[in-house]
């Protein structure tokens, strides 16, 4: 029996729910924005080169979902870079992933002990996040693991903070409240607690815009651009969504493929579990923007990678998140002109070499957030109301689609045995 399914969400897990629903299902995706995509978001630049601002890489080992999507699309990829760096205005330090001349890219540094000290830290926190035995408590964090002592203050500051705070689009005191449990996991799952063996990252050749383009081709009729909802409204015999150019519509389910947080503000009566869920899932907002002013990427040459954190100075635990991603390098774009997406740290531009800006949120990962994970999946389901999104898992592009096709396939379930 064919259902009327709104689909609140137009990023890559409400697209997803949508692609696996729209033969089977009458389906309506709403979109705030004026594209479709959410965090895929391609800019057309000087030139007429794609760039990515959102997101931008992947990898086949830990993106299998993504790649296989991919491939049924037909959308083709390219080798990535995914060199990563990171300077200190305070302690001088600059240094980048990409061999000894990376890691002493100002020469003076190879007299520094500090850089040294942080060098051998990496391969021993490498060796021990390796060792089944040293995984941590479900509790504990990076902070505590600081406090502790068992690795030294410029391992962190300099290496372990800043790829945390990178790696999330964290501050550095949301980097501190990381769950150490989970980031070895996820370090042990991409290579990162080795010096090789990595995946080899690849990035949407023409830019991310060409897949959204080519998952949305199928249903696009069904897809209302700039329809923002306000409401969501839950009784017995259905539920309704509220937009302010159509009112109040209509539907047997709603699948909420938003954040966390904001779910929560669209529903009418939540439940207290529903409440208690959702409201443990905390966001940062991040502001990207893209440029072609290459002042900001590190002085010496040599430390240049494709993520550059920069840091203005390593004792201040609530900095935000600066971060400048290299697209000439992570994009395979020409050398010239330089082209850059930095994070938080518009005032040290040019405004002349600005050529767009937008707004990110990303998930606050807390031991309390980890757990409402496994909750919001179970209520999933209740009351006609599905909830996907990154946030449910690592909060990227993979754990979008698999979100998305997690209620995809549970819609699909339910209607096969009703």
């Amino acid at each position: 029996m064919r259902r009327r399914i709104a689909i609140v969400g137009g990023g890559v897990s409400g697209l997803i729910a949508a692609r696996t629903l729209h033969a089977g299902h009458d389906i309506t995706v709403y979109e705030a924005a004026d594209a479709p995509g959410g965090h895929a978001r391609t800019v057309t630049v000087p030139g007429g080169l794609a760039v990515d601002t959102g997101f931008i890489v992947f990898n086949e080992r830990t993106y299998p979902r993504f790649t296989e999507l991919l491939r049924e699309l037909g959308v083709p990829s390219q080798p990535g870079d995914m060199s990563f760096g990171v300077s200190c205005r305070r302690c001088g330090i600059e240094y980048s992933s990409r061999g000894l001349a990376g890691l002493f890219a100002r020469r003076a540094q190879i007299l520094r002990p500090a850089v040294h000290r942080m060098a051998v830290d990496v391969l021993r926190f490498n060796a021990w996040g390796r060792r089944a035995a040293a995984r941590p408590g479900d509790d504990e964090t990076i902070g505590d693991l600081l406090t502790a002592g068992r690795f030294g203050r410029d391992f962190f500051r300099h290496y372990l903070l800043p790829m945390s705070s990178a790696i999330w689009s964290a501050g550095a005191d949301d980097a501190h409240r990381l769950p150490l449990r989970f980031l070895l996991t996820f370090f042990a799952n991409h290579g990162l607690l080795q010096v090789r063996g990595q995946p080899p990252w690849r990035t949407v050749t023409g830019g991310s815009r060409r897949y959204v383009e080519a998952l949305v081709r199928p249903f696009r009729e069904r897809l209302r651009l700039r329809a923002a909802v306000g409401r969501i409204r839950r009784h017995a015999g259905g539920v309704e969504v509220h937009t302010a150019e159509m009112g109040w519509e209509p539907y047997d389910d709603v699948v909420i493929a938003a954040h966390a947080d904001q779910a929560l503000a669209l529903l009418e009566q939540p439940a207290d579990e529903e409440s208690a869920a959702l409201g443990a899932v905390a966001y940062r907002r991040n502001v990207a923007v893209l440029h072609s002013d290459a002042r900001i990427l590190p002085r010496a040459r040599d430390a240049w990678a494709s993520w550059n954190a920069q840091v203005d100075d390593c004792r201040d635990s609530g900095a935000n998140l600066r971060m400048t991603y290299h697209m000439n390098r992570l994009q395979q774009l020409p050398e010239h002109p330089t082209w850059c997406v930095t994070l938080n740290d518009e005032a040290r531009l040019d405004p002349s070499k600005i050529v767009a800006r937008h707004v990110y949120d990303h998930p606050v990962y807390t031991t309390e957030a980890l757990r409402a994970r496994g909750a919001i999946r179970t209520l999933s389901g209740r009351r006609r109301t599905y909830f996907c999104g990154a946030y449910l898992g690592n909060g990227f592009h993979e754990d979008g689609v698999r979100a998305g096709l997690a209620v995809g396939e549970a819609i699909e379930r339910r209607r096969e045995t009703s």
